[in-house]
């Protein structure tokens, strides 16, 4: 792989990795709600997922869809509902900041790791990034593209959680923090045009 290729594909995974989508906007909010340090499994299992993801989407997984067409409508299905269940969490939630709310608790690594098998974006980015930037399929092509994409994608995303951590303060009253949360659910719905 050349450093032509590799600043590329550097590019493509910064930009790629800073805008929005179900993984950030989540990560945001799950900053504002929880805090930057409750925060760090969830933005950890996103880095490790992916970074996963793009080791066996690059390894042949994608091959699946090819032998079983039905199998990627299945997968669609799946991730808009679960991404619309967890729209609705989070538009739903109240107080989850507070210390007597005992039901809301922050993303898992491993959830947020599995999280990645569902979100469309991930599928896209990691679909893109391994098409383009490996396409002969060799595994050392592979794992440089993993490993450029997880070193670029943990600090951009970390920089999600961060903000959500830093306006805490600001949505401390109970009604701003509502309002937040619905306005989170909301954008997390409209980031699913991509998939439709």
């Amino acid at each position: 792989m050349t450093i032509d290729i590799i600043m590329a594909l550097s590019l493509f995974a910064f930009v790629s990795s800073i805008t929005p989508g179900p993984n950030n906007l989540m990560l945001m909010t799950s900053g504002v709600n929880f805090g930057l340090k409750l925060t760090l499994p969830h933005l950890f299992g996103v880095a490790i997922g992916f970074t996963v993801m793009i080791v066996l989407v690059g390894a042949g997984i994608v091959q699946l869809f090819d032998a079983w067409p039905m199998s990627y409508s299945v997968l669609k299905v799946l991730s808009i509902s679960y991404l619309l269940y967890l729209a609705y969490k989070i538009a739903t939630a109240t107080a989850i900041n507070k210390q007597d709310n005992t039901e809301a608790k922050p993303m898992t690594l491993v959830q947020a790791a599995l999280f990645q098998w569902v979100n469309p974006k991930a599928w896209t980015m990691a679909l893109t990034a391994v098409s383009v930037y490996s396409p002969t399929g060799s595994i050392i092509a592979i794992l440089i593209v993993a490993l450029v994409f997880g070193a670029i994608n943990l600090p951009c995303i970390g920089v999600w959680a961060m903000l959500g951590d830093k306006m805490q303060s600001t949505l401390n009253q109970q009604k701003y923090l509502i309002w937040f949360n619905r306005m989170m659910a909301l954008l997390l719905v409209l980031s699913l045009l991509v998939a439709v």
